[in-house]
């Protein structure tokens, strides 16, 4: 068999075996998609001795470990570019509001890894070039490992020039990769660990725990209902609408009226007269003042059932209204409707005049059929439109992203320059499009993203990432260095380094009320660790939350573990009697 058929087999075999087992629970607890590393790591074994699967020769790439390579980091860009574009549009308020919280926890992750990883070094469990590649196996951060795999080499040409072997010295560039694919498995599996044991200690209820981040995301969003209010009062006899109090600063709406047993669509120069019923739409509040001023509460039932208007939610997809005030159509003169209700993210408001529409956006409009229909035209309404996957925006995103995590950033009296990666770029270029992208084009292109179209996308991309690592570790001689070299030694003090400091600050963090889900999130994106982050995507079905406290946290989070194993050898280096 040809090597791209036999790559793709290798794949899909991986990749059904894995799903397969992660979807066996005990007790409601499983692997999820973690179980894809498993196999592929099965798989590779087999491919590798069996029919000849050599991922490197002589430390270089062979075609088949060239390939196997592009689409692993292919899938990775794909999952987090799909996180970014669900994270985008709530993500500058969530940070605002937690984080500063979360990135105090991250920090204290960051320190405990570092201070166990240099502690095991200088208890002489590892020389430093293993300290390296497994401090980054056990944090699964591949920048991590080219920082610190760089500045291991700079440093043997130091040693050679003052006169030391760099290899007896625990300078071997060689020794940190194999150290990396040692940890890295277990690193995965430490997080997955770390979480289900969390779940199982702190009793937690995952319905639970969504509904409190839901009611938290809303708390400062007023709760919109209705209310039936009699005009009894006579200071607004034969006045307009418009000049009720409350419905004049748009903080409430009057959907409908109802006079004489007839119900009629208001408009702000509606005349009111003594004995209308209002249908009045807004926060609790507000409702209560405006019946105490117009008049009393009414029990009569508004039903538009046997009448000719009707209630009916309406979707925004034409272009040609995305960015434009709600206002600015004029909707309730030229089509004799009234706008009661705006929904966006499951989020209702009170359609304002100056509310700029988005894509997707749902509109409850209330009028007669024909006019809602002819509303319901400008404004798109479209199930196509609002199912189709935005191909140009995705691709024009996926090239901004990956050129954005290539740019260098060179810091003084760092030996190899940081990147935000191929990981870290394509999330920080979604999470700016999807929230900036329509201002930035103009409403020419919008970034979102139907759930079902988001989902296949995220799932894809982390199943083909997750199913290569492991039929990379496992061709790779995974199982000859477990049972025959340092493996286990260096597989059991990775797990050490990954789940003391995710379970210690897991603990404090949930003991400090933060949101379970959210917990998660902030300890995959400590890892920088998108196998994690899948896992807890998968613990409900709306994976906002989790999403949400990886994305905070993962721009700071790289950036210092590509720094921390750079200040880990130069602090091994100081403490060491070598003289340089």
């Amino acid at each position: 068999m040809s090597t791209i058929p036999f790559l793709t087999m290798a794949i899909s075999i991986g990749a059904v075996l894995g799903i397969i087992l992660g979807g066996i629970k005990i007790k409601g607890i499983g692997l999820g998609i973690g179980g894809v590393l498993f196999s592929g790591i099965l798989v590779g074994h087999y491919a590798h001795d069996i029919y000849g699967l050599n991922i490197r020769v002589d430390n270089i790439l062979t075609i088949e470990g060239s390939i196997l390579s592009y689409v692993q980091e292919f899938g990775l860009i794909l999952f987090v570019y799909s996180i970014g574009v669900q994270v985008g549009p709530s993500f500058f308020s969530s940070l605002k509001d937690m984080g500063a919280k979360l990135i105090g926890w991250v920090l204290i992750i960051i320190f405990l890894g570092c201070s166990i990883a240099l502690g095991l070094h200088v208890m002489g469990l590892l020389p430093v070039d293993a300290m390296v590649g497994l401090y980054s196996g056990a944090i699964t951060n591949t920048p991590s490992l080219g920082a610190g795999k760089q500045m291991i080499q700079d440093m043997s040409l130091v040693l050679v020039d003052a006169g030391y072997d760099p290899t007896s010295e625990g300078f071997s560039v060689q020794v940190v990769p194999s150290a990396y694919a040692m940890a890295y498995p277990f690193g995965v599996c430490g997080l997955l660990f770390s979480m289900i044991l969390l779940r199982v200690i702190f009793r937690i209820n995952i319905e639970e725990e969504a509904d409190k981040y839901l009611k938290a995301k809303s708390q400062n969003i007023p709760q919109i209902t209705t209310l039936n209010v009699k005009v009894a009062n006579e200071v607004f006899f034969n006045k307009k609408l418009e000049e009720v109090p409350l419905v004049k600063d748009d903080l409430v709406v009057v959907s409908r009226v109802k006079r004489n047993g007839e119900l009629l669509v208001p408009h702000h120069d509606l005349v009111l007269q003594d004995g209308d019923i209002l249908h009045v739409v807004g926060a609790p509040n507000d409702l209560k003042e405006v019946s105490s001023k117009v008049g009393v509460k009414s029990s009569e039932v508004l039903t538009t059932r046997g009448t000719s208007i009707n209630v009916k939610r309406v979707v925004i997809t034409n272009p040609k209204v995305y960015g434009k005030d709600l206002g600015s159509l004029h909707i309730d003169s030229h089509y004799d409707v009234v706008v009661s209700r705006l929904i966006r993210s499951g989020v209702q408001f009170i359609p304002t005049p100056h509310m700029v529409l988005q894509f997707g956006d749902i509109l409850n409009i209330v009028g007669s059929d024909e006019n809602i229909k002819n509303a319901a035209k400008e404004l798109g309404n479209s199930a196509a439109a609002l199912n189709k996957v935005p191909m140009l925006p995705i691709f024009i995103g996926l090239a901004l992203g990956t050129l954005l995590g290539s740019i260098p950033i060179h810091i003084a009296g760092i030996p190899a320059p940081m990147k935000l990666g191929i990981a870290g770029g394509p999330l920080v270029m979604a999470i700016l499009l999807s929230r900036f992208g329509e201002t930035w084009t103009r409403n020419l292109l919008h970034w979102h993203l139907p759930s079902a179209g988001l989902c296949t996308l995220r799932e894809i991309g982390i199943t083909l990432f997750l199913t290569i690592v492991g039929i990379n570790a496992g061709a790779s001689g995974f199982w000859d260095t477990l049972t025959n070299g340092p493996g286990f030694t260096w597989m059991c003090l990775g797990t050490l380094i990954t789940f003391v400091p995710v379970f210690l600050v897991g603990v404090l963090a949930l003991k400090a009320k933060v949101n379970y889900l959210i917990v998660c999130g902030m300890l995959a994106g400590s890892a920088t660790n998108p196998p994690a982050l899948a896992f807890a995507n998968n613990l409900h079905s709306n994976p906002e939350a989790t999403s949400l406290g990886y994305a905070t946290v993962y721009p700071i989070t790289m950036f210092l573990r590509i720094l921390s194993p750079q200040i880990m050898i130069i602090i091994a280096v100081l403490m060491s009697n070598l003289n340089i």
